[in-house]
C-alpha cells in the first residue's frame, strides 16, 4: 500500500518497466529535484531511510543488500525504503535496470535527473560534501544525515534511533 501511494503522490516524468524472467515486473522512475525534493519534506507517519547510490559505485553496492533486507524485514513496521539512483540517465536502459533486474531490488528505485549538483547536494544536506553512498533517514519528529557506508548492524542500529526494529 505504501509503494502504491508513493507512486501517486508524485508526478511522473519518466519510467522504465522491465518484466524479469520470473514475471517480476521492475519499474524505476526518473524524478527531477524539485519532485525528489518534496518526498524529503514528508512530514507524516512514516519514518523514511532513502539511500543515495550508483551501481557503479561500490561501496553503495556493498551495502544496498542491507537497504533491502531492511525494507523485507521491517517495511511493516511504517518504514520506507527508496534507493536513489545517481546513475546517469542515459544510462538506465543499459546499467541500472539491469541491474536493479538481476539484484531483485524490490524497494522503490529513483534515477534522480538533476544534473546541477551544486544546486541540489546542500539542499539534502548541508554537510554533504557529494560523495556516495550518503543515506537521508527521518520522520516528522526527527532527521539524520549520513555520508559512509553502513554494515546491517549500523544501519539497523540508526533506523532503530527512530523506529524500533530491535
Amino acid at each position: 500500500m505504501k509503494r502504491i501511494l508513493l507512486k501517486v503522490c508524485f508526478i511522473l516524468f519518466f519510467s522504465a518497466t522491465i518484466t524479469a524472467q520470473n514475471n517480476e515486473i521492475y519499474s524505476i522512475e526518473v524524478y527531477t529535484f524539485d519532485q525528489l525534493e518534496e518526498l524529503l519534506q514528508q512530514e507524516n507517519n512514516t519514518t523514511y531511510v532513502i539511500n543515495f547510490w550508483a551501481t557503479w559505485c561500490a561501496p553503495c553496492v556493498k551495502e544496498l543488500p542491507y537497504f533491502l533486507a531492511l525494507d523485507e524485514e521491517h517495511g511493516d513496521k511504517n518504514i520506507e525504503v527508496i534507493l536513489v539512483s545517481l546513475d546517469f540517465p542515459s544510462k538506465l536502459n543499459s546499467d541500472l535496470t539491469p541491474f536493479v533486474v538481476k539484484n531483485r531490488v524490490k524497494s522503490p528505485v529513483i534515477l534522480l535527473d538533476a544534473p546541477n549538483e551544486n544546486e541540489w547536494i546542500p539542499k539534502v544536506d548541508e554537510s554533504w560534501s557529494g560523495a556516495l553512498p550518503a543515506t537521508v533517514i527521518f520522520n516528522k519528529n526527527k532527521r539524520s544525515f549520513f555520508e559512509q557506508s553502513f554494515t546491517k548492524e549500523e544501519l539497523y542500529n540508526q533506523v532503530n534511533k527512530f523506529v524500533k526494529i530491535l
